[in-house]
């Protein structure tokens, strides 16, 4: 359940597109990928394109044109074919975008490329930690929930222009906690489809 909305969504650009990356054979697998750079599989390329081609109509729909939109991706190579095929929907160059560093994935650190089955044989340690602060656990030689919003939390405070954002599951997350006040307990749980993606308008989160 959200609570009221926070400081940052006072300031924050309106409208705002976010799309989560295409699906990766990782994702698909279950495991921990975090920093690793893996890139999509057939299913996250036909995933980007759809979100593209819903895009087109939604701007339509909105009396908007994409040149009104500042397009900014993570660094990571699911992030950037996502939207490189997401642009080409649109009919725009694919190559003409910005890239920040700090929307890539939290980094899971010592447990990437495991499953949790996995880690539960190998690093049951980790299991019970993040079982018990999934939030504030920090991964051995990773990040937390809240360093990731940390650092969301400036680069979003920096953002004055309706923005269209491709980025990650994780960051995803803390980034909708930031605006909409969900506790810090629900953030690791919150819904992050990739054959959808976010609309954020005069205050209000939606799906696409």
């Amino acid at each position: 359940m959200t609570g009221s909305l926070m400081p940052l969504a006072k300031i924050a650009p309106s409208p705002f597109l976010y799309v989560r990356h295409g699906q990766t054979d990782w994702n698909l697998e279950g495991r921990m990928q975090g920093g690793q750079d893996i890139p999509l599989n057939d299913t996250g390329r036909n995933q980007a394109r759809r979100n593209g081609m819903v895009m087109k109509d939604l701007l339509s729909d909105l009396n908007m044109a994409s040149d009104e939109f500042t397009f900014v991706c993570s660094p990571m190579i699911r992030a950037r074919e996502t939207m490189e095929l997401l642009r080409k929907e649109l009919g725009l160059d694919p190559e003409c975008y910005q890239v920040d560093e700090r929307l890539r994935e939290i980094t899971f650190g010592e447990v990437e490329g495991l499953t949790v089955p996995e880690m539960k044989i190998k690093r049951p340690e980790v299991i019970e930690n993040r079982r018990n602060d999934k939030w504030g656990y920090v991964h051995p030689g990773g990040e937390s929930y809240k360093m990731v919003s940390e650092r969301i939390n400036d680069w979003m405070s920096e953002q004055s222009e309706p923005m269209i954002i491709v980025a990650h599951g994780v960051v995803m997350r803390v980034l909708r906690g930031l605006l909409c006040g969900y506790a810090p307990a629900e953030i690791p749980d919150l819904e992050t489809p990739q054959d959808q993606f976010l609309l954020w308008r005069d205050g209000a989160e939606a799906w696409v």
